[in-house]
């Protein structure tokens, strides 16, 4: 038998009740056993009625978990998009989306840093190790700023921090607790020696261009690299105050602090 479509179950289904309620109140017998055969047809279209909805709530099911599948396939897919396969960190484009977007709304700390001697962990230790020290790298930092702190992998060795505050002293303290954790933490075998970084912050106020924030931070950071690596240095992007600032003595011509 051919399947019926829901729309003409539902006209059977009203035709057979309209002759079930005429057959009723017509005491002949002839019209009584036309009820009785009318019985047996509603029940058959009940049946039919009863498979259509049980494939309908099937098919509701499959939809239900094919929507479930793409949504989790398109959150893989921005996860992969937007954080580096490695360490889990924020990639490169991600850190300039976000920064740029933290920028025009609010002052923000840009806070790069960067495995000091690294070439060497690898040439000592091999690249898995270094792969390691990677990780455990970022590890240190989301323990230490917590999950809602952006933390980014741009570049093989180099790490960027996205803080979002008005106080440079705030953001220079940050960077020496990023610079402290690192120090202190414990990268186990092979290595096993100490594992330093060398940082670099720049301030901005709102509206800075992230390419700007950057080149300051990565300034910053070259300077603490010459200061003998292991420490912070800051470049103070400060707006110009409304009073004439007091002569600065002849050694702080520098922007990194």
């Amino acid at each position: 038998m051919k399947p019926m479509a829901e729309a003409d179950l539902f006209a059977l289904e009203s035709a057979a009740l309209a002759n079930a309620k005429a057959a009723h109140a017509n005491p002949d017998a002839d019209a009584r056993a036309a009820l009785a055969e009318m019985i047996v047809h509603y029940e058959r279209l009940m049946r039919e009625s009863r498979r259509l909805i049980r494939r309908s709530d099937r098919a509701e099911l499959d939809m239900t978990q094919m929507n479930r599948q793409l949504h989790e396939l398109a959150q893989q897919l921005e996860y992969r998009a937007t954080h580096d396969p490695l360490s889990g960190a924020l990639n490169r484009a991600a850190v300039i989306d976000k920064a740029t977007a933290c920028l025009q709304q609010a002052d923000m700390a840009l806070i790069v840093l960067d495995i000091d001697h690294f070439k060497w962990i690898n040439d000592d230790f091999g690249h898995p190790a270094g792969d390691t020290v990677i990780k455990t790298v970022v590890s240190c930092l989301r323990t230490l700023l917590g999950p809602d702190v952006a933390v980014g992998r741009v570049g093989g060795e180099e790490f960027s921090v996205i803080w979002p505050t008005s106080d440079i002293d705030e953001a220079r303290e940050v960077g020496h607790h990023i610079c402290n954790a690192i120090a202190d933490q414990v990268f186990g075998a092979p290595i096993d020696r100490q594992i330093t970084a060398s940082v670099g912050v720049s301030w901005n106020p709102q509206d800075t261009a992230f390419e700007l924030a950057y080149s300051h931070a990565d300034e910053a950071l070259y300077a603490a690299k010459r200061a003998g690596r292991n420490c912070v240095k800051v470049y103070s992007h400060l707006p110009l105050p409304v009073t004439p600032p007091p002569p600065a003595p002849e050694d702080a011509s520098a922007p990194c602090l």
